[in-house]
């Protein structure tokens, strides 16, 4: 029995799993405000004896690899951004907010697998078992043979049913929501998702059983618990996208098992998640040509190029309270854009609300597009519209000049493949692809005489 006079009473930060001996009203390791909760700290065992048979050093020549290959899901975009798939013994989080599509790409990719033989196994700790199997039927149709479901919370009771049915992966929905009785706290707690995340982490390292635990994240997109979270796990997935829009991202902010460049990119229908191997044109399907603030700019989404529509539009009345707008791209960034083309061009924009939108649903926060926006202001106060079939990339400095930006060829090679016949791009650039005009500028005044837009608006 545990030594209740052992026990001590400790506060815990919920946002990054710092602890107290006091409470306060603000964390003095991440400074979030009213994160502190008081919980119970158990001793900690005695780590000088061994809990079981000691592991035997090996020769880095003689570690065995065939038990490592990764196991394709059979869903092409999450294959892409896992290297391949998943990997016995792996353990993988999936993040993402409520509602954005986590248990749906998980669902399909488990049917996929059953479908191939695999041994699947999904504990849901937040669905009831009719929830599941009637969301099954719509996405996956015939139900698979091999997938099996687990309606439970406690750890015990999972651990329980993998040694009974031996499965090759198991999807826990969600982390934040299984408990286990030995441990303090309430389900959600810090203490309790460290816990239950490492009991899963070591049963699946000992079965060579693929694990996926299914996290919320916060309000500023951080994965929701203690940030000892990300350390216990091998394949930290960011799966993101904005729930007025049918797209979604899914991104490896940390992989074990190879790159964490890769992006998948899915299409929210009533059918679920489907790949989307050409984004390009899917975000550029409903565009209107001849539209005065409305750029298109090649940006990078980790390894993949991808066309994306930045579109501006200023008020005309002068206002003393401007209102500055920014979806789907840095706030920050358009301030430095605003505050060069005033400077550095002449041009007032201190008395006009501004809005700029990347359109789709999709973030563009590289320093890439800050030519993009840039023009797409230029455009929309002087009420000219950019010549058809231009893109443009760059990064724009305090100066007004325009600096390189990564990876251009195969931004351009992206637009040109979409039917885009010319570009504005830094003076360093490379030649771009066979039948692509480049207009190399110095500065964003070069650039908006380049494409018509030099003459002040009356």
């Amino acid at each position: 029995m545990r030594d209740m006079a052992k026990v001590r009473t400790i506060h815990r930060c919920t946002e990054c799993g710092a602890s107290a001996s006091r409470w306060a009203g603000r964390c003095p390791t991440c400074g979030e405000w009213n994160t502190m909760v008081e919980e119970t700290d158990a001793p900690v065992a005695d780590l000088r004896l061994p809990a079981g048979p000691l592991t035997v050093p090996l020769l880095l020549g003689e570690v065995d690899q065939t038990g490592a290959a990764a196991r394709p899901t059979g869903v092409g975009e999450l294959d892409r951004v896992l290297s391949g798939g998943f990997v016995p013994g792996s353990v993988t989080v999936v993040g993402g907010e409520p509602g954005i599509g986590k248990s749906t790409l998980l669902l399909q990719a488990l049917c996929a697998l059953a479908v191939a033989g695999e041994r699947c196994l999904l504990v849901s700790a937040e669905e009831s078992a009719q929830q599941v199997r009637l969301r099954a039927e719509r996405l996956c149709g015939d139900l698979p043979a091999h997938l099996w479901v687990l309606a439970e919370t406690a750890i015990p009771t999972i651990a329980v049913a993998v040694d009974e049915l031996a499965p090759t992966i198991v999807v826990v929905d969600s982390i934040q929501t299984v408990h286990d009785p030995a441990a303090t706290g309430t389900p959600g707690s810090v203490t309790q998702v460290r816990e239950c995340a490492a009991g899963l982490a070591a049963v699946a390292k000992r079965r060579a059983m693929a694990t996926v635990l299914v996290g919320h994240v916060t309000k500023e997109g951080a994965l929701a618990g203690p940030r000892l979270l990300e350390h216990l796990v091998d394949t930290v997935l960011s799966f993101e996208g904005d729930r007025h829009h049918s797209l979604r991202l899914l991104r490896a902010v940390k992989h074990r098992f190879g790159p964490t460049g890769e992006l998948g990119i899915f299409e929210m229908s009533e059918a679920g998640l489907i790949g989307v191997p050409d984004a390009g044109a899917l975000l550029l399907g409903d565009r209107r040509e001849g539209v005065s603030g409305s750029v298109v700019m090649p940006a990078m989404e980790g390894h993949r190029p991808l066309l994306v529509e930045i579109q501006a539009l200023i008020a005309s009345d002068e206002v003393q309270m401007p209102r500055r707008s920014a979806q789907g791209i840095d706030s920050a960034r358009l301030a430095v854009v605003l505050a060069v083309i005033e400077q550095r061009l002449k041009r007032p924009m201190n008395r006009r609300d501004v809005y700029v939108s990347a359109v789709g649903g999709v973030r563009v926060t590289e320093p890439a597009g800050d030519l993009a926006i840039g023009l797409a202001l230029l455009s929309a106060q002087s009420g000219v519209a950019l010549p058809p079939g231009v893109v443009a990339c760059g990064e724009v400095g305090l100066g007004g000049e325009v600096r390189q930006a990564g990876h251009t060829a195969q931004r351009l090679a992206e637009a040109a493949r979409l039917g885009f016949t010319a570009a504005v791009v830094p003076a360093s650039s490379p030649d771009g692809p066979r039948g692509m005009r480049l207009m190399k500028v110095h500065s964003l005044l070069e650039a908006a005489r380049a494409v018509g837009l030099a003459t002040p608006p009356r």
